[in-house]
């Protein structure tokens, strides 16, 4: 029994320790908002935690498949394993402890992504720039302050200015969409009678021709053509951004 014991343990401990070494490497998506880096830390916080939790169910499995299989028909049923009564009461105690952990975690992250203020924290001296988004089959529009405005046709581009706090209100005109930035990771849902709204601070220059992370993607089946119903992003310099607008005031008069 000790020697099957001490043997498990030490694949555990190479599972863990391969999974955790695994964590070293960026397998995530683009992070170009300051909410990006947030929640992927949070993400990697929760991996490290659960992934010994996994390995040890693996190891376990492993373990007992490898060293206690039948070759062929048993013509009898195996020895009893009583096993030790502190070993689940410290399993409990220690996932319990993690999920509680894990939740709290969870709760704080929601909690940021529904403030008003977002994850950088602005205030009435210096609000956000607030572009109103409105879903529908199977495109997205958008709204500036200034008026400019950017159709609902396939593919279509929304700008956006560096280092700014962005505020997206978010609402539908025919069914549930879901308004989606995977470079910012962050989602909602677009809501008929209703506008949803979360902040982001882009903190990264980029754009869709370079990386499509930088896309909205709606993320809530809409319909047949719900595949295509993504607009493209680029997020510029302040410099840019306002020569932009001004470059789609001078089209809108055309």
């Amino acid at each position: 029994m000790k020697r099957h014991l001490v043997s498990a343990i030490l694949l555990w401990v190479v599972l863990t320790a391969v999974c955790e070494t695994l964590l070293l490497v960026s397998l995530f998506p683009t992070v170009g908002s300051d909410e990006a880096e947030e929640f992927d830390l949070i993400f990697r916080i929760l991996l490290i935690m659960g992934i010994p939790v996994f390995a040890f169910v693996v190891s376990v499995v492993m373990y007992a498949m490898l060293e206690f299989r039948v070759v062929g028909t048993p013509t009898a049923a195996g020895p009893a394993n009583r096993g030790n009564r502190w070993i689940p009461r410290i399993w409990l105690i220690v996932t319990s402890a993690l999920a509680a952990i894990t939740m709290v975690i969870g709760l704080i992250g929601l909690s940021s992504l529904q403030d008003d203020a977002g994850a950088s924290g602005w205030g009435e001296v210096d609000p956000p720039l607030v572009i109103k988004i409105t879903a529908q089959q199977f495109a997205f529009d958008a709204t500036y302050p200034d008026g400019t405005y950017i159709p609902p046709i396939p593919d279509n581009e929304i700008v956006l200015p560096v280092d700014t706090d962005i505020k997206f209100e978010i609402s539908a005109v025919d069914v549930i969409h879901s308004f989606w930035v995977p470079a910012f990771r962050m989602k909602i849902d677009a809501i008929p009678g209703r506008t949803t709204f979360f902040t982001a601070h882009p903190s990264e220059l980029g754009s869709y021709a370079e990386d499509d992370a930088f896309r909205v993607q709606c993320a809530e089946l809409c319909g047949l053509n719900h595949t295509v119903m993504r607009s493209r992003l680029r997020v510029v310099t302040q410099e840019e951004f306002e020569v932009w607008l001004a470059g789609q005031k001078k089209e809108a008069k055309k």
